[in-house]
């Protein structure tokens, strides 16, 4: 009975093991369904967190750049706003010596022709002496003789081409070092030659050689710095006689104006819109950029220039473009002014509003430059182009080309008469004037724009004085004629073009003459005074000087 009680107890038991054992793995199972459960909730977490991190740094990237997008857009109207104050900062003047060169040396390097190598030593191919029992072999000393010739034999002859080698690379160093000194001859001349050449430009620049002045100042230009989307374009021209420079300048475009107000992200769409800078605001810009751009330009000429070259600079500032009437390429003038050293250097830059100095200048600027809408320059480049000039004192020696100074006074006067008939204007020749020039009354036929003009011609070898432009002046008021236009075969000075600003007055020189002949009337003449030619005296000028640096005499009516 009692084994069985034992039994029962111990079958209990095992029972109840078993079931304790069941429950431990139900436990189990049931914690390893939570931590999967947990690790899938901490994961699904995880990569909640981990797209949120994504976008936040997303959107932080996009912000970013908008930001840097609306930093270079107010940098670019900054630079477009400090033209002018930028170029004040800087000192224009081109010194002649700074275009000189160094020549850069390089050194000599040999290399292995400059390591020499240690000659053979006797003691290398010595046998030993014999010593001990040796000594005492029969015929030792024999052949231990025998073997010290063998060895100065063979020391003489590693000797000989260790010389015969010393040789060689000696005569290699040599001639590495003629060649090297060769080449440093010819870097030494080739600058040697390029100074030789500032040189020659200096002194080309000095006797006031108007291809030289025109390079100087191209260069003084080609060193200022601009921003993006300038074209940097330019033709110069110098009439030493009136000490006047002709710029004809290509302005930027209305493209350079930023035409966007400001950028800004839009989270919904995830896209960077810009909003549009009303237009009133872009085209004043652009105004304001034609403006910098001009007096910029006069500035830094005029800074340049210590030596007093210039005595007035006639800047024509124009835009390459397509006319969209037309389709075709157009370069309408935006602004024109003739600006004297005198005037421009009194006026404070740095507190100018642009627009109102070039109108104290008397400047003509487009009514609206963002049009397009033109100004008629105050003088045309090609009248004075140097290119031009050259070519007429070369052809001047051909007997077909007439020359003016040599023309009868009546052939002088049916010459201009021809000629401003075949600009379009209707003219009536006159008596003419003690000084061999034409008097000519011409009628402009347009409507509006046309009337009655006076046309007086001098021909001259000095510079006219300012008192023939007065009398133009006056002739002009006296007739009732809405313009007077002055010839010469020679030039004018600064108080005729000071006295002609904001007048209905206009002065062609010689070499706008030649130009308009051979333009419209298609005469290719010359003007050469003979040695003792005298220009007619009337009055004693001494308000400007002459070609040869004396007094003009006032040209006759």
């Amino acid at each position: 009975m009692a084994r069985r009680s034992s039994f029962a107890y111990r079958m209990a038991q095992y029972q109840r093991e078993l079931e304790r054992q069941a429950r431990a793995q139900q436990r189990a199972e049931i914690a390893a369904v939570r931590e999967a459960e947990r690790a899938r909730k901490a994961y699904e977490r995880a990569q909640v967190l981990e797209e949120k991190e994504r976008k936040r740094l997303y959107l932080e990237s996009r912000t970013a750049e908008v930001e840097a997008m609306n930093a270079q857009l107010q940098a670019r109207n900054e630079e477009l706003e400090r033209l002018l104050i930028a170029t004040l900062e800087t000192d224009d003047y081109l010194d002649f010596e700074t275009l000189k060169v160094e020549p850069e040396i390089p050194p000599f390097q040999p290399g292995a022709l400059a390591v020499s190598t240690d000659p053979p030593r006797i003691e290398m191919f010595m046998p030993p002496s014999p010593s001990g029992f040796a000594k005492l072999v029969p015929g030792a000393k024999g052949k231990h003789e025998q073997a010290v010739a063998a060895a100065r034999r063979a020391f003489e002859s590693e000797s000989a081409a260790h010389a015969e080698k010393e040789r060689q690379r000696e005569q290699a160093l040599m001639e590495a070092r003629a060649a090297y000194d060769a080449d440093v001859e010819k870097i030494k001349e080739r600058a040697a030659v390029q100074n030789r050449e500032i040189d020659e430009f200096r002194a080309r620049f000095d006797a006031a050689e108007p291809d030289a002045v025109g390079e100087y100042f191209s260069l003084v230009l080609d060193a200022s710095s601009y921003p993006d989307g300038f074209a940097r374009k330019y033709r110069m021209a110098f009439v030493p006689e009136s000490r006047q420079l002709v710029v004809e300048f290509e302005l930027p475009a209305l493209s350079v104006v930023p035409v966007v107000k400001q950028y800004r992200y839009v989270k919904a769409r995830d896209a960077i819109e810009d909003s549009p800078r009303p237009a009133t605001q872009v085209k004043a810009a652009y105004s304001s950029v034609v403006a910098q751009t001009t007096i910029r330009t006069l500035h830094e000429l005029f800074e340049a220039d210590r030596g007093g070259k210039l005595e007035t600079i006639v800047f024509n500032g124009y835009v390459d473009t397509i006319d969209p009437a037309t389709g075709k390429p157009a370069s309408p003038h935006l602004v024109t002014v003739r600006a004297s050293r005198d005037v421009f250097t009194q006026l404070d830059l740095r507190n100018v509003e642009p627009l109102a100095c070039l109108k104290g200048l008397n400047a003509s600027v487009s009514k609206s430059p963002s049009e397009l809408l033109p100004v008629r320059p105050i003088l045309e480049f090609d009248m004075v182009d140097a290119r031009f000039v050259q070519e007429s004192d070369v052809l001047g020696a051909l007997d077909q080309r007439p020359n003016l100074m040599e023309l009868s006074p009546r052939d002088f006067e049916s010459l201009i008469t021809n000629l401003f008939e075949k600009m379009g204007l209707e003219t009536r020749q006159t008596q003419p004037s003690r000084d061999g020039g034409v008097d000519c009354v011409a009628y402009d036929p347009r409507p509006i724009f046309g009337g009655k003009v006076v046309i007086q011609a001098k021909r001259y070898k000095h510079t006219v004085g300012v008192s023939a432009v007065r009398d133009l002046f006056g002739t002009m008021q006296n007739e009732g004629a809405s313009k007077g236009i002055l010839v010469t075969t020679s030039v004018y000075g600064k108080s005729s073009f000071e006295f002609a600003e904001g007048k209905p007055l206009e002065l062609l020189s010689g070499t706008h003459l030649l130009y308009l002949l051979a333009e419209h009337a298609g005469i290719e003449a010359r003007i050469e005074p003979p040695e003792d030619w005298v220009d007619p005296v009337a009055e004693a000028v001494t308000d400007e000087p002459s070609v040869e640096g004396v007094a003009v005499p006032a040209p006759a009516g």
